[in-house]
């Protein structure tokens, strides 16, 4: 998974232009760019995690808050969200994970149903 994750990164870098820190997905990168505040909140997930099935979405979701959290200002912060967003995506196609519609995605966001 590693190489798809290498490659899920340089393909969103050169899909937003994003330019921001490089945040390494692991528990020791994600720990250290997150801010203070947030990281006792990591590793008290990080302990309650059941099993390894949900590790995956763990990281992908503390990544993306620690890739924001390393933004300079506001508008780097979007930059790199909107970066972390796709980068995450890419990923998550390239190793058969479960996708959803823009539909699907909306109706989750109003609390609709999907058609």
């Amino acid at each position: 998974m590693a190489a798809e994750w290498r490659d899920a990164v340089a393909e969103a870098r050169e899909a937003t232009g994003f330019t921001g820190v490089s945040v390494p997905r692991t528990v020791d990168g994600i720990g250290s760019a997150l801010r203070l505040d947030r990281r006792a909140d990591f590793y008290a997930e990080l302990g309650a995690l059941a099993d390894s099935g949900g590790f995956e979405a763990f990281l992908n979701h503390w990544w993306t808050q620690a890739v924001a959290d390393s933004a300079a200002d506001a508008d780097a912060r979007e930059s790199a969200l909107d970066f972390a967003d796709v980068a995450v995506s890419l990923f998550t196609r390239a190793v058969g994970g479960p996708t959803s519609t823009q539909a699907e995605i909306e109706a989750l966001a109003t609390g609709a149903e999907a058609s």
